[in-house]
């Protein structure tokens, strides 16, 4: 039997079909393929991506007033001035990418409107820092990824 170009290409096309139904079949099938939702309660993750969107939003518009820098000293941390220290709450977040047992987490509790947060504490590189703080019923959230 000769077959011709025509008949190999619908040959072809046939058993690719065939192969991605067997795929797909398989993994609707096998329990131990999940192919759910990756979490049950996808719109309270929506509304908390749209708030920390806003918190983002917060941030921005402090402008220079929110700082983050490094100094000999470690990672120097200024509030907006016109801020009282004692109303803010939150946490910073130290992420290190290339090694999670260096993560930490501090919570806000301010006499002034600046944090140091010491080099001694710290190992050189890349740092990932997060400051998600509320004041006067209002969140922000600042990121910024500095290096030692």
């Amino acid at each position: 039997m000769k077959i011709n170009w025509g008949t190999g290409i619908v040959i072809g096309m046939v058993l690719f079909m065939l192969f991605i139904l067997q795929y797909v079949l398989r993994v609707q099938l096998d329990p131990k393929l999940d192919n759910e939702l990756v979490t049950e309660s996808y719109y309270q993750k929506e509304q908390e991506i749209n708030y920390n969107r806003e918190k983002l939003e917060n941030a921005y518009e402090l402008g220079n007033e929110l700082q983050i820098t490094t100094s000999v000293q470690g990672i120097e941390i200024l509030f907006p001035l016109h801020f009282n220290p004692d109303e803010i709450k939150g946490t910073i977040s130290l992420y290190r990418p290339s090694n999670q047992k260096f993560d930490q987490t501090i919570h806000l509790d301010l006499q002034s409107n600046f944090l140091l947060i010491p080099r001694s504490k710290l190992v050189d590189g890349s740092w990932n820092i997060t400051i998600d703080f509320v004041y006067n019923n209002k969140g922000y959230l600042k990121t910024q990824t500095l290096n030692l």
